[in-house]
């Protein structure tokens, strides 16, 4: 499988060979736009049917691993030009930051699904925040969900988080190693 991140230069010619090999696109665009990178051709990438996720780079070119921010980016983003409203779908971009990053990665089929025999890999918001109110739909979660609404995260069945605490690891040590490794 091949997986081509960020794809911000990709001209006509790059569009039609990610279609003809099969690849697909991991579009990052907090860290584009804070590197001053570019930007993907997001609704050409999703019109050509290539199989698109969402990403966020990492924490050194964009300060931030968190999704629900990456959702609300791109689904802002990608209006501005063409100047369409609905240019992306923020159901799409829910789907991008899910299930269809499972898909681009080529994981077995049943990733990122609640289906019988499927890695339960799961997370539990709490949809009772005033920001999420009223909620009619879950593309509310693209524009104003948040990392912190995040209350249970189970992954290939394994509770790690439970409302809202660390059951694998010791954040506190993990982060005095992050800064030591930093050398700060």
């Amino acid at each position: 499988e091949t997986v081509c991140v960020h794809c911000v230069w990709a001209d006509e010619r790059d569009l039609n060979l990610l279609v003809e090999r099969g690849a697909s696109v991991a579009t990052c665009p907090q860290s584009n736009s804070k590197l001053a990178s570019g930007r993907a051709p997001l609704t050409a990438l999703l019109q050509r049917g290539l199989r698109v996720a969402l990403g966020t780079d990492s924490a050194a070119s964009n300060n931030s691993i968190d999704l629900f921010r990456e959702m609300d980016f791109a689904a802002k983003i990608h209006k501005v030009n063409p100047g369409d409203p609905v240019a992306v779908p923020a159901q799409r971009l829910l789907e991008m930051a899910t299930w269809r990053g499972a898909d681009a990665l080529g994981l077995a089929a049943g990733h990122g699904t609640l289906t019988p025999g499927a890695p339960a890999d799961l997370i539990l918001i709490d949809l009772q925040q005033p920001h999420l109110q009223p909620f009619h739909s879950p593309n509310l979660l693209v524009y104003s969900g948040a990392a912190a609404d995040v209350r249970t995260v189970i992954v290939n069945g394994q509770l790690v988080v439970a409302n809202r605490k660390l059951l694998t690891i010791d954040l506190r040590e993990t982060c005095n190693q992050v800064r030591k490794l930093a050398g700060g």
